[in-house]
């Protein structure tokens, strides 16, 4: 598989987004009870891209195509809307960033154990040599560049929320690149068009479908929140920023991007490349925070960089 521009800005814009994403869920989980996040996201999501895809509801016909699948939509919709989120901002209010980090960059592993064990992919030497190299790489970051630092590491709640997101997303992906038979081929739905032709769904409305799905559960995740651990949000021009942040840039652009990089270059090509999600995250912080970059982020880069060159060579 050959690494063109197009596909390299595909792989690697959606962990910087994603990035972004775990700073501003950092910020915002004192002040937004985290699932309450995860549905405000959502429902932002949901009401652009009601605009973006409206045709998908257009019609009787294309509303009906939508019901007749929707074991796959519900499923869909909970991994990647209503699961992957939510556990992540539920995890950044126990767990340490180190940790959570650490679990995220798991996502290759969980992308070949997905594939191994649903959908008979069986991983490859090569494959399992690039996810360890990026592994290490991830490490290197995570430990300031000391790796005794990471026997200090000890699993709280928060942890398993992220493991459980981890694998949900792996899911996610995988669904999206092996969908059932009623989402293949001649069976896939269609809008037709003024002249009489037909076309597939756009990524505006293939994503809108999922959001219909996904909001019921983030809805009813926030609202069973409500009711066993109830917390009023703090509203501020702050929360309003970051929140405008996540509705547009991982929610919507991230997911266009993801799709497309899953689509052409695979689930496991694509995790390899979310291992780039952590280091971007410490370079934001670092920004933020005022601290030069260390020896060891270059270190890191390297073995990350590495782990993507041995996984997607010939």
């Amino acid at each position: 598989m050959q690494l063109s521009p197009r596909l390299l800005a595909f792989l690697t814009l959606p962990p910087f987004l994603w990035a972004g994403n775990a700073v501003a869920g950092r910020m915002l989980v004192p002040l937004v009870p985290p699932l309450l996040l995860n549905a405000l996201r959502w429902g932002g999501a949901l009401l652009l891209l009601l605009v973006l895809g409206h045709a998908v509801l257009g019609t009787a016909e294309r509303r009906a195509a939508i019901l007749a699948r929707w074991r796959y939509f519900a499923v869909l919709g909970a991994l990647g809307v209503g699961a992957y989120n939510a556990l992540q901002y539920l995890a950044l209010t126990t767990s340490t960033p180190i940790n959570v980090t650490l679990i995220a960059a798991s996502m290759p592993l969980w992308m070949l154990s997905v594939g191994a064990l649903f959908f008979h992919e069986r991983p490859r030497t090569q494959q399992l040599l690039g996810a360890a190299l990026s592994l290490a790489g991830v490490a290197t970051v995570m430990s300031r560049g000391h790796p005794a630092a990471l026997a200090q590491v000890q699993f709280v709640q928060g942890d398993l929320f992220m493991l459980a997101a981890a694998a949900s997303w792996a899911g996610y992906s995988w669904l999206l690149v092996r969908p059932p038979a009623s989402m293949q081929a001649a069976q896939r739905p269609t809008i037709g068009s003024p002249d009489g032709s037909q076309r597939p769904w756009n990524w505006a409305e293939f994503l809108l479908v999922q959001a219909l799905f996904g909001i019921v559960w983030a809805g009813g995740a926030a609202g069973i929140e409500a009711v066993v651990a109830p917390r009023a949000p703090q509203w501020t021009p702050l929360v309003g920023l970051l929140l405008a942040y996540i509705v547009l840039g991982p929610s919507l652009l991230a997911y266009w991007f993801w799709g497309r990089a899953v689509a052409l270059a695979g689930p496991t090509t694509a995790g390899m490349f979310s291992n780039l999600t952590p280091l971007f995250a410490a370079l934001m912080s670092t920004a933020l925070i005022g601290e030069p970059p260390q020896p060891y982020h270059a270190v890191a880069f390297a073995l990350i960089v590495a782990g993507i060159v041995v996984n997607t060579k010939r």
